[in-house]
């Protein structure tokens, strides 16, 4: 038989297709597209997709290659999935193998096969021993009926904002569209997106408790790989009828797929921040308008992106205003002046006392510092010496309970020294606070107190984070301290007092994003506070927020509970002064041994590829300049057009691989961090 020439998507920095020949075996199945198959490549032999099939090819035949094996066993992927990479690779700017491999599970991509039949026979017997009792629907306030009725009104593509404030039952709403839609369609899939794994334990309890009989898949990058692959197989099978994960979830194959849900949809970490750099929320708005099926995007503060395309009419605003929960209000909002009250230990009197109260009716307090360590530096009063990272234009914490200093960035670690390395002052001291700082003083103000500490150091092994919170949730915790951990998706019933310590940084970043990320952090954090109905001769709900900048107008809106000013506010100062959602960008970052390389090759760059209409602006340093001994810059590109920025990127690309250098570089399109 004659051979047939297979196009392969490869996972390398080649921006391009590879030929391979297949020679046809007696009663070997003919290859398909989307399949995976192994090939030779260089001295490897690596995982690669079939993207097209041929008669003949241009390569030369002493040239071509055979291909080593084609996993039949694993159906192929479809033309919608490969579509979206094909998008993807496009937008991004990335090769498309760089976005195909990846988005398979680890185990697929072995050079040894793994048993897809023995996997899918676990699938089968999980879904057999599933409880087939779902747990009865709630009943919904008016708010939330109207928002369902848009929701479900069309199966055609329509993108809604679900802006709700904390606690007014997006979830529940989120669920009972999932509901109709699968009670609609026997085979159809709903996929939920939410930003942190941390949030997945909680919510994936409620789907299953709602939805006894029905499989679900999880999939995030905390998972084993075994356990990935079944969660996988599970969804590109179509099995699993419900798919609840974080962003790489986007990038999954799923056949049936009719509606997607983007929790928290404002959240930064929707934003991949390496390899593809790639925006799962805006993904699954183009995912939706492909199929033609509905996208839900839920926040209590939207993006400014998401928000004005509300307010322009391209997305539906169905807003929510009320708390679900009968009787239960929002907290009351309260600013203290750092400048007229001293603090003691971190906290206030006015925030000692309240937590005092809590303490007395059995109540839970919330204490929020995003800030994690003992304390973000030591320094010597004597000499000036402070606890710098040797590797990064970083200050290396103090980590108290294992004696470390500790870079939060390269990852180097010291023991703390007994006296200053450069005087020899004996007489070191922590500067700051951090939230193993900030339990230990809680320790000492209230002795007798259940204090609890969720931030990323509390929970680095598996599972622990579900267990901190399943403590939290059991009411064995009086007084919680966490970073941003804890600040949303949690419902924590009986917590009535959130304390908001040392956020006045975040008001004078150079980062033009940093007002609106504080203030989604704020009202997120503010909302664990008041979500069940008070009990009688409780305490009332309360945030208290520490800042020495008491009249900033960001402090008076959260007091209001007030985003639709805030976010106007930030929209007209925007489009002022030309930035995103009313710009378009891409950051082209380098990184050399010497800042002057990288400066070097950026001004290269800029003066490579003629650019109307195309703003470059001057390269300069990082803000983060040197991370494990790599100095790094970057050069901002900005267009009023995205067509036009896309057009130019592509051309300025090929151009820059043209230029021999030994600068690693990368393009970014849509950088979160400017």
């Amino acid at each position: 038989m004659k051979p047939i020439y297979l196009t392969i998507a490869l996972d390398t920095p080649l921006d391009r297709l590879f030929d391979y020949r297949w020679t046809p075996q007696e009663n070997e199945p003919i290859p398909q597209i989307g399949q995976l198959v192994f090939v030779p490549f260089g001295r490897q032999e690596i995982a690669g997709m079939i993207i097209a099939l041929a008669e003949k090819t241009e390569v030369p035949e002493d040239k071509i290659k055979d291909v080593l094996a084609v996993r039949h066993q694993c159906p192929a992927l479809d033309q919608r999935w490969l579509d979206l990479c094909r998008f993807a690779a496009d937008y991004y700017q990335r090769p498309l193998g760089e976005v195909i491999l990846p988005a398979l599970p680890k185990n697929l991509r072995a050079a040894k096969p793994v048993s897809l039949d023995r996997n899918l026979k676990k699938l089968q017997q999980q879904a057999s021993a599933q409880d087939s009792s779902p747990q009865q629907e709630a009943e919904l306030n008016p708010e939330q009926k109207e928002a369902l009725e848009h929701i479900t009104a069309t199966a055609k593509f329509a993108a809604h904002l679900l802006y709700g404030v904390t606690g007014s039952g997006k979830t529940e709403v989120y669920l009972q569209a999932c509901a109709r839609v699968l009670a609609a369609n026997v085979q159809a899939q709903v996929l939920i997106l939410v930003p942190e794994i941390n949030l997945t334990p909680q919510l994936a309890g409620n789907i299953s408790r709602r939805f006894a009989g029905i499989q679900i898949a999880t999939l995030h990058s905390g998972m084993a790989e075994g356990e990935r692959l079944l969660h996988w197989l599970a969804a590109h099978t179509g099995r699993a009828q419900i798919i609840l994960g974080t962003r790489l979830a986007i990038l999954a194959s799923l056949p049936h797929l009719k509606m997607i849900v983007i929790d928290e949809e404002h959240d930064p970490s929707y934003k991949q921040q390496d390899g593809l750099r790639y925006s799962a929320r805006d993904l699954a708005v183009w995912r939706a308008r492909q199929l033609g099926i509905p996208v839900v995007l839920g926040s209590a503060t939207p993006s400014l992106e998401t928000w004005q395309h509300a307010q322009a009419g391209r997305y539906r605003l169905l807003p929510m205003r009320e708390r679900a929960v009968k009787d239960a209000v929002l907290p009351v909002v309260k600013i203290v002046n750092l400048e007229r009250e001293k603090p003691s230990e971190g906290l206030t009197q006015r925030v000692v006392t309240a937590i005092r109260q809590r303490l007395e009716k059995g109540e839970q307090s919330l204490l929020f510092l995003n800030r994690r360590g003992y304390a973000p530096v030591i320094n010597c009063d004597a000499c000036g010496w402070i606890s710098n990272c040797t590797r990064c234009t970083a200050h290396m914490v103090m980590h108290k309970l294992d004696q470390r200093l500790r870079c939060h960035h390269c990852g180097l670690a010291q023991r703390i020294p007994r006296a200053c390395p450069t005087c020899g002052n004996v007489d070191l001291q922590p500067l700051g606070r951090g939230t193993q700082r900030l339990e230990e003083g809680l320790q000492k103000i209230f002795p007798e107190a259940r204090i609890f500490r969720i931030d990323a150091d509390s929970t680095r092994l598996k599972g622990s984070a579900e267990a901190a919170f399943d403590t939290v949730h059991r009411g064995e915790v009086d007084i919680l301290v966490g970073t941003q951990m804890v600040a949303k998706g949690h419902d924590f019933k009986n917590l009535t007092l959130v304390a908001a310590l040392n956020p006045d940084s975040a008001l004078f970043s150079q980062d033009f994003r940093a007002s609106e990320r504080l203030f989604a952090q704020l009202m997120q954090v503010a909302g664990r506070a008041g979500r069940a109905a008070q009990k009688e001769g409780g305490n009332l709900s309360e945030v208290l927020v520490q800042t020495r900048y008491p009249d900033h107008p960001l402090y008076h809106a959260l007091m209001a509970h007030d985003y639709d000013r805030f976010a106007n506010g930030l929209v007209e100062e925007r489009q002022q002064a030309a930035m995103p959602p009313f710009i378009y960008q891409a950051l082209l970052r380098a990184e050399a041994k010497e800042l002057a390389i990288a400066i070097e090759f950026l001004q290269i760059a800029a003066t490579c590829t003629a650019h109307p209409g195309i703003i470059i602006n001057d390269p300069i340093p990082m803000t983060m300049t040197r991370v494990h001994n790599v100095d790094r810059a970057q050069l901002l590109i900005e267009s009023s057009s995205r067509p036009a920025l896309q057009a130019f990127l592509k051309e300025w690309i090929a151009n820059l691989r043209g230029i021999k250098t030994r600068v690693k570089w990368g393009v970014e399109v849509d950088p979160m961090d400017v």
